[in-house]
C-alpha cells in the first residue's frame, strides 16, 4: 500500500478473494484478502514460496480467473464484474508473460505470426503490411533480430522465446503488465538480459508491473514496493529497499535468511530453517496462518486474523508480535 493522495493507482484490489470450490463443498483459498496499489511506471514485486497465491493473483487481477470476491480497480473503473464482451476492450491495457515460454506460445506458428497475433484479433491495424511492420519493430525493441521473423519456436533457445511472449504482450500497447515469473526458467546470465529489458521498456513506455518471482534476489532488483505472501494473504508490503533492510514479519525475515551469501566467511554458518508443518489452505481457519511454522507465536496468532497495520510510512505487517496484541 502506498500513501500517495494526489496521484490515483492505475490498479487497484479490495480484499480480493479467489477460492476454489472442491469435491464435498469445501474451499481451496488461493487469495484472500488482497489489497494492492500498483502505480503508472512502477514496479510491485510478489513473492512467497510456491502455491502461496502469487500466480493466482495476477491471473484473478486481469481476469483470467474470476473472482470469488473484492474488487478490482483499472483506471478507477471497477472491472470486477464485467462479462467476457465488456472486458474485451480493457484486455488491450491489462497483459500477462507467462512463466513457461514455450508452452505459452504456439508452436505451429512463426514468431511474426505470433508477435501479430493479438493485433489481429483486436484488429488494430487495417493491413497486413501495418500489422507486421508492427511486429517487426517490437521485435526490434525487445532485442530479437528480425532474421527470426520466419523461425518457429522450437529452433529458438529459451532466452528468445521468452522475448517472443515479451513482444505479443507489448503489442496491444498495454498500461498494465503482469509478469509471471518470466525468468525463472531461463539460465542467469540470460536472466540477467531479460531484466534489463523489463526495466528499459519501461521507463521507455511508463508500463506498470506486477512482478511475479519466488527469487528474492530477481525482485530487489526490479521492484520499486514489495508484498510478501504467504497462504493466500499479505503478511508483509513495503518499499524494496526498506523491506530488505528492515524485514518485520517472522516469514520475511526467514526468506531473506535462506537468500545466499557469496561470502567465504559464511561458509561454515547454519541456517534457520522454517519448522512446523504448512497450515493446509483447505477452509482456512481464523488466525494467523503461519503461526504454526513461527517461534514467537502467542495465543492470539490462533485465535483471529491478525490486522494488517502501517508500522512505518509505506510499510505495513499482519502480526500480532511486531504490533503488539
Amino acid at each position: 500500500m502506498q500513501n500517495d493522495n494526489q496521484v490515483k493507482p492505475l490498479l487497484e484490489t479490495i480484499e480480493l478473494r479467489k477460492w476454489f470450490k472442491l469435491r464435498g463443498g469445501s474451499h481451496l483459498h488461493a487469495v484472500d484478502g488482497i489489497n494492492m496499489k500498483i502505480f503508472s511506471g512502477k514496479t510491485m514485486g510478489v513473492v512467497g514460496e510456491s502455491g502461496c497465491g502469487k500466480s493466482t493473483l495476477g491471473r484473478t487481477i486481469i481476469k483470467l480467473l474470476e473472482p470469488t470476491s473484492g474488487q478490482i480497480l483499472f483506471e478507477g473503473k471497477d472491472i470486477t464484474d464485467y462479462s467476457v464482451k465488456k472486458m474485451r476492450p480493457v484486455r488491450k491495457d491489462m497483459q500477462i508473460i507467462f512463466q513457461d515460454p514455450y508452452s505459452s506460445i504456439d508452436p505451429r506458428k512463426s514468431v511474426i505470426e505470433i508477435i501479430s497475433e493479438y493485433m489481429y484479433i483486436h484488429k488494430l491495424y487495417k493491413s497486413n503490411k501495418e500489422t507486421f511492420n508492427k511486429a517487426a519493430s517490437l521485435m526490434d525493441l525487445v532485442g530479437l533480430a528480425r532474421r527470426y521473423a520466419n523461425s518457429y519456436p522450437h529452433e529458438l533457445d529459451g532466452g528468445r522465446r521468452q522475448r517472443i511472449g515479451i513482444a505479443r504482450a507489448l503489442s496491444l500497447n498495454p498500461k498494465f503488465i503482469v509478469c509471471d515469473e518470466p525468468v525463472s526458467a531461463l539460465d542467469v546470465s540470460v536472466q540477467a538480459q531479460n531484466l534489463n529489458l523489463l526495466m528499459d521498456i519501461q521507463d521507455e513506455l511508463g508500463l506498470a508491473y506486477m512482478f511475479v518471482t519466488h527469487d528474492l534476489s530477481v525482485v530487489k532488483h526490479i521492484s520499486d514496493d514489495i508484498m510478501v505472501m504467504y497462504l493466500g494473504v499479505c503478511v508483509e508490503q513495503a518499499p524494496s529497499e526498506e523491506l530488505f533492510s528492515n524485514p518485520q514479519h517472522p516469514y520475511t525475515k526467514a526468506l531473506l535468511a535462506a537468500i545466499p551469501k557469496p561470502d567465504i566467511r559464511m561458509r561454515n554458518k547454519e541456517f534457520e530453517l522454517i519448522k512446523g508443518e504448512v497450515t493446509s489452505p483447505v477452509d482456512v481457519k481464523p488466525g494467523c496462518r503461519f503461526a504454526s511454522r513461527c517461534d514467537y507465536a502467542v495465543p492470539e496468532c490462533v485465535s483471529r486474523d491478525p490486522d494488517f497495520v502501517e508500522t512505518s510510512p509505506g510499510h505495513f505487517v499482519a502480526c500480532y508480535v511486531v504490533n503488539g496484541r
